[in-house]
């Protein structure tokens, strides 16, 4: 029951790990990454879509990314879409293709974005808080229902504990990567 436990907290603290990693993604570092565009929606016949699978996403460079559509008639939706999302570049149609030329960071955007890295961090922490919640709570369920004794309880609480404190460090040390990967010219 304990090892059922344990590994829920496991698996629920990796996805909370992974969830952060690719939120990480969409922070624009010195150069452009094609991810910076994940969140964005464009209406293909109707419906939202994600504009990655309407359309093929290059990195020309370190601060170009070049959006081919699949059907020429969606220029102009994707062009008034990334306008909409505010990702600080104007698109430029060209006919064929939406170009983003991306301008040098400067250290203020930098700075933002390491603010927006820790707070995705403690989102993070947030998540992995409240799996340790979740454990906690089925110990005590356990320990009511007589399935566990008191010394079996405490051992459990203190592993939940440690498995918690392993996942916050690894936040944090991912936090620290990214912000050094931010700040860095």
């Amino acid at each position: 029951m304990l090892n059922e436990i344990f590994n829920k907290q496991k698996s629920q603290n990796e996805k909370s790990l992974e969830a952060l990693k690719k939120e990480f993604t969409t922070l624009r570092t010195g150069k452009v990454n094609i991810h910076i565009l994940d969140h964005i929606l464009i209406d293909y016949y109707g419906s939202q879509t994600p504009l990655n699978q309407v359309a093929t996403i290059l990195a020309n460079d370190a601060s170009t990314l070049s959006i081919t559509p699949w059907e020429k008639t969606m220029l102009k939706t994707i062009e008034s879409a990334i306008a909409a999302a505010n990702i600080g570049v104007n698109p430029n149609n060209d006919g064929e293709s939406v170009k983003l030329f991306f301008p040098p960071m400067t250290r203020e955007q930098r700075e933002e974005n390491v603010k927006q890295a820790k707070a995705m961090g403690e989102k993070a922490k947030i998540s992995i808080r409240n799996t340790r919640k979740d454990a906690n709570d089925s110990i005590k369920k356990l320990e009511k229902d007589k399935a566990l004794s008191e010394d079996e309880a405490k051992k459990a609480y203190d592993e939940v504990q440690k498995l918690t404190d392993n996942y916050i460090t690894k936040i944090d040390e991912s936090v620290k990567n990214k912000e050094g990967e931010l700040l860095k010219v």
